[in-house]
This record gives C-alpha cells, structure tokens and sequence, in this order.
C-alpha cells in the first residue's frame, strides 16, 4: 500500500473539475463534506450543529479519582504490536479521525477530523483535519501523521490491521490537514467509516523509535489523557491532560471526567471482587451469575455505599464459547466437533451453577435481527446454493438446534448420538479409552486462563470420560495463555466473538482463510474455508441494511453445522457494581455501559481526592 504525496496546480483543479462534469452520465458529482457517515447514506441522528450526545451529562463535573482493576499483568504500552500484553485503557491517550455514537447502530462523527468527504462511487474518502488539532508536547495534527499510522499499524502492526483495512489501495497526503484513501473496489460500504477509527499516532515521536517492540516508555498521545505513573505489571496511572485540544467538541462534551485514572493489577477476578467489596477500587464489571447472586450480601450493599445495577445491553450477544482448533488433528472432523459439543449440558449449569441467569447462545449473532432461524429464506439460498457442495448438507435440510437436557445431570440421548458419531468417525473404544484407528487414544487440553473457569469445565470433563475421552484442563497465567493463543498451541479454549449490529471486516479476522495462518489474528479456529470466505466476502460488500441481514444469516447458518465452537451462554443486561462516590448520566447509550460518561461525586464534607 503506497502513500503518495499530493501538491497540484491550480489550474489543474479546473481541469480536473471540467473532468468531473463530463463524466456526469456515469456518476454524480462529488458528495459535499459532511460532520458524519452513516453505512448507507440514512441521516445521521445529531445534526451538523448538535452540541452533545444524549447520553452525557454535558455539565457533568470535572474532577477526583476512579481506580478500576486489571486482571493479570502487563508489559507493554504499545498496545498495537503482537506482543507483550498493553496496560488497560491504553487507548485513551489516542485520539481517532472519527468517533462513534454509542446509540446509533454505526453512525460516525468527526473527531480530528473536522469534516468527511466520500466519493458516490464508494473508491475512496477524505478527511480534512481539525487546524487545533495537537499532541500533548504541541506539535499539530497533520495528514503526514495521518498516512504514517496507516502505514506503519498496517506494516508493522498487529495482523488484525492488514485484514481490517485490506481493501484500502493508497493513502493521499492532499495537503497539511487534509488526506485521502483510495480503494482498491467500491464494494466495502464499510470501509470509510472504519477507516475513522484509525488511531492517528505523531510521526516525529515515532520516527526515532523500534515501533514493533514492547516498551515501558510512556507513549505520546492526542487524547484526553496521558500516561501519569507506571508501576510495571501492578499498576498504571493516568492524568487528564487540562489542555485537551478536543475537550470542547460536542462529541466529546460531557465524558472523561475524572482527574486521574488508576488501574491496579489482581490475579485473578476472584481476588480482584474481594478488593473490590474492601472499598479497594470503585467500579466492577460482573461477569459470573454465581456472584451476582451470592456474592454481595454485605453491609456496603445493604446500606447504600455500593450500587448495582442491571444496565439493558442492546448489541449482539456474539458467540461466547468452547472453541476447537482445527489445526489439530482430532478436530478436523466435524463429526467429533458435533460428539464433543453433544456432552456440554448447559441446562445443568444454569441450574446449579448460575441461578438460572443465563439464555443459551445459538447463534453467532444473537440477540439481533441478524441471527438465523428455521430453513434459509429464499434470497438466503440465492447464496447458499452454490456452496452446496462444500457445506454441510444439513443447511439446507433442518433449522439448527442444539440438545436441551433436564438439567437433572443424565445425557444418555446425547451420549449415544456422540458414540454414534465418533464410531462413524473411526472411533472405538479399548481399554475404557476411546481410541481411532491407530490406537491414539482421544485426549483434548482446554488452555485456561480464568480460575472460575474450572467449575464449568469439570463436570463436562466427566461427561466426556463416561465415554472414554480424557480433557486436561490446563490453567496458565495472562503472559503464557496470550503467547500459546498466538502460536495456536491449544486444542480448546474458551473465548468470544463479538458482533455490532453492523457487521463487516472484522468477519475477516475471525472466519476468513487470509487470517487463519496470522499469529494474533482472531482466527482462533483455524478456519480456511472457500465457502465462509465467499459468504464473508459477500457480506462485507452489501449494498443495503436488507441485503446484510440475509447475507450474515446465510454465513451463520454455516457456521453454526461446521460445529466449529460449543456454544455458551448470554445475557441481555450489563450488570455493574460501584461505590456510591460515582455517578452516571440519567440516560445510558444503546449499545455501551456509557463509562467515560461517568464523574466523581464530591460532596463538601469529602473533597475529591486520591482515596
């Protein structure tokens, strides 16, 4: 991908604007600059000249301390390389072309960009930069820093870059504060909007540095805060930057309100809950039903000074689950995936071990109008019918469902129709082990990295022993478990794959064959697969909100019979907990807990202050 610099005549410009004008039987002038991008050209909801986002407090007060928890360790800031683990929140000392709206489905508003151009035919789309747009040391915002992040996250980044902008031809330095991308196909709808979330990084800082090593040195930034303390691998601190170029802009008026930001670093979350209740930092993210529903009978709950709240989640629940690593070759057949995945009786574990919180996920984008369901429509068979040769017969034949048990901890059903499929597979069982042709026994290692993990994994372990098959669970620390996912050194793991309500080239990073060979990309599946490429290729280039949801039911459907994970579970709230010093807008965002828009309540009695 070439970066070309810019710098042309102005007569040229008149005959290149005749140029246009001739050109009007084959398309529409240029579309006018506009504040936003919205994926199908629909308005957006704020105006040109809205003044804040509705969901902040546009007058919320600046000031005091909010300390979050980290889990693990870290050993790096540079949160763009494939290695070492970042600090959390790393990314706020960046700043992004554009901002998303949290109550919009993808709808973009200009950050350092001050204003958006996008060609009708969808080949490229320009940004004209903010004049008081700087870096903390004072240096302005240019499209030269533009074009180096672009092409050093893609060169030297972490995969997931290269997938993600990949229909991108060549970066166009226009001018000091206006830069242009061309694509390579008017296809990827997407595209420009995407592009806008690309962080800007400064060029003069950079320039001098290794870019593609880990460092503990405080990185320059544009954003709202900077890198305070670092106490490496145990805590991070973080300082409002009080001169924020972008403080006043209506799309950041109302969020990051706190002075400082610390982030002290546990084990694991169960130490990190007991810190929490001790009053040792403010805010929790609670992940597991067990604890919300046991966990917090304690005086600070009863008598007020800690919240919690169930906060409604709008957005694709994603696909929470046990992933297999097809690159291994007991898992290669997806008769075994579909054996294995019989023996997980999820209505036993949301009775015993999660109060009944939880709804089993049977889709990869559940909880939207993006899930599959029943038999594919017709336009989904428009799609799906000339991949009939390379998918699973059963897509066409059967709505996907997966086993509901009594919950009373007896899968005989399930555990014939497993054997069934393993002997169909080449399996037998000798010597109470369940053995293929060459008498290898079936043995599987779950890579773990959470410790209440376990008490899931376990009575699916003894599922599978009842049939012979061994699972080793294997708990490993934050460093090692990011260093074996890289090298695709697991049989299972247990992980996501989260979905917006517009989909598009992340789907490359996590199901399409380019990705399946990058250390770090989100192909934790191994996938190499020339329908799902076809029909995330397909997805990515719709036209329309209509043509999107068929084209992601249709790649669901084939997702869901390659029995490529053991689907978890979902839940359709946040469930958060927090001191009672913390307050938040009346209006929580559709799609996001809203965090940033939070502030520190100081009453006369208790100044704000580092508690």
């Amino acid at each position: 991908m070439s970066v070309i610099r810019s710098h042309i005549p102005l007569r040229w410009w008149y005959f290149i604007g005749m140029l246009l004008i001739s050109l009007g039987s084959m398309q529409k002038a240029n579309a006018a600059p506009q504040h936003a991008l919205t994926l199908y050209g629909e308005p957006p909801k704020y105006p040109e000249n809205f003044s804040h986002f509705e969901y902040v407090n546009p007058d919320a007060p600046k000031g005091g301390v909010m300390r979050q928890a980290g889990i693990g360790s870290f050993n790096t800031l540079n949160p763009f390389i494939n290695k070492g683990v970042a600090a959390e929140n790393i990314e706020l000392l960046y700043d992004t072309l554009t901002k998303n709206s949290q109550d919009e489905a993808f709808t973009v508003y200009g950050l350092l960009a001050e204003r958006i151009e996008k060609a009708p035919n969808n080949r490229w789309v320009r940004f004209y930069l903010r004049p008081e747009a700087k870096f903390h040391d004072g240096q302005p915002v240019t499209a030269e820093d533009v074009a180096f992040s672009f092409e050093i996250l893609t060169t030297q980044g972490a995969p997931q870059y290269r997938a993600y902008y990949a229909d991108v031809e060549r970066v166009v330095v226009e001018s000091k504060s206006r830069v242009r991308f061309e694509f390579k196909h008017g296809g990827n709808r997407e595209l420009p909007l995407i592009l806008g979330q690309l962080p800007v990084l400064p060029k003069h800082w950079w320039e001098n540095r290794e870019f593609n090593s880990g460092s503990m040195e405080p990185p320059l930034g544009s954003g709202p805060y900077r890198v305070e303390r670092v106490d490496p691998g145990r805590s991070i601190h973080y300082a409002r930057v009080p001169d924020y170029w972008g403080k006043d802009l209506a799309v950041n008026r109302g969020l990051d309100n706190f002075d400082r930001l610390i982030f002290d670093y546990y084990l694991d979350t169960d130490i990190a809950l007991q810190a929490f209740k001790a009053g040792k930092f403010d805010y929790w993210l609670e992940i597991m039903a067990k604890n919300w529903a046991t966990a917090y009978d304690i005086d600070a709950v009863r008598s007020g000074k800690i919240k919690r709240e169930e906060l409604p989640n709008h957005n694709p629940s994603g696909m929470q689950g046990f992933i297999f690593n097809t690159r291994r070759p007991q898992l290669q057949d997806r008769r075994v995936r579909e054996a294995l995945s019989l023996l997980f009786d999820f209505e036993w574990a949301n009775q015993r071990l999660f109060n009944n919180a939880y709804t089993r996920t049977i889709s990869y984008f559940d909880n939207s109008e993006l899930a599959s369901s029943g038999l594919p429509s017709p336009e989904e068979l428009k799609l799906l019918e000339p991949l009939r040769a390379q998918i699973p017969p059963e897509v066409f034949e059967q709505p996907f469902v997966l086993p509901v048990t009594q919950g009373n901890g007896i899968i005989r059903d399930q555990q014939r129709r497993a054997y069934q499929l393993l002997t169909q597979a080449g399996y037998r069982v000798e010597n109470d082990q369940m053995v293929n042709a060459q008498h290898q026994p079936l043995v599987l290692e779950f890579l773990l990295t959470q410790a209440g993990f376990e008490r899931i994994l376990l009575p699916y372990k003894r599922n599978l022993a009842d049939l012979g098959i061994e699972l080793n669970i294997r708990r490993v620390d934050i460093s090692q478990y990011i260093n074996r996912l890289r090298s695709r050194d697991y049989d299972m793991i247990v992980s996501g794959f989260s979905q917006s309500n517009s989909p598009g080239n992340e789907q490359r990073e996590y199901w399409h064959s380019s990705t399946a060979d990058n250390p770090g990309s989100r192909n934790f599946i191994g996938l190499k697969s020339p329908a799902i490429d076809q029909l995330v290729d397909q997805l990515i280039q719709s036209d329309s909100r209509a043509e999107l949801v068929t084209r992601t039911r249709a790649l669901d459907r084939v997702l869901l019979w390659g029995y490529y994970v053991i689907p978890n579970w979902h839940i359709k709230t946040w469930r958060v907990a927090y001191w009672n010093h913390l307050d938040r807008p009346a209006v929580t965002p559709l799609y996001d807990i809203g965090l940033r828009g939070w502030w520190y309540k100081a009453s006369p009695a208790q100044p704000a202050q580092e508690p």
